[in-house]
């Protein structure tokens, strides 16, 4: 593959998922959800997070409260990155 196709396909957007833990609830317990319900977390709030690109991990990191104009959101400081090449890794 040439440099400029190679840096086409490098400026496409991705869509990552951050999975912080895993709820298993029963079925009756969904059954009899509602607006309210808490669902419990295998996980605790300062626990790592796993970062996947369709199925494969790709990295984790800890979840950090942004700053300045988007002040409250939620943002993933990376502490891992694995699941890359060398090349996309830089």
């Amino acid at each position: 593959m040439n440099e400029t196709v190679g840096k086409l396909y490098t400026d496409l957007p991705l869509e990552l998922t951050v999975s912080v833990g895993r709820a298993r609830p029963l079925i009756k317990d969904l059954i009899e959800a509602q607006k309210g319900t808490v669902l419990p977390l295998d996980a605790r709030v300062d626990d790592p997070v796993t970062i996947y690109l369709g199925n494969k991990l790709v990295a984790t990191g800890e979840l950090v409260e942004m700053d300045g104009d988007q002040r409250g959101n939620l943002a993933v400081k990376l502490t891992t990155v694995s699941g890359l090449t060398e090349s996309q890794n830089r």
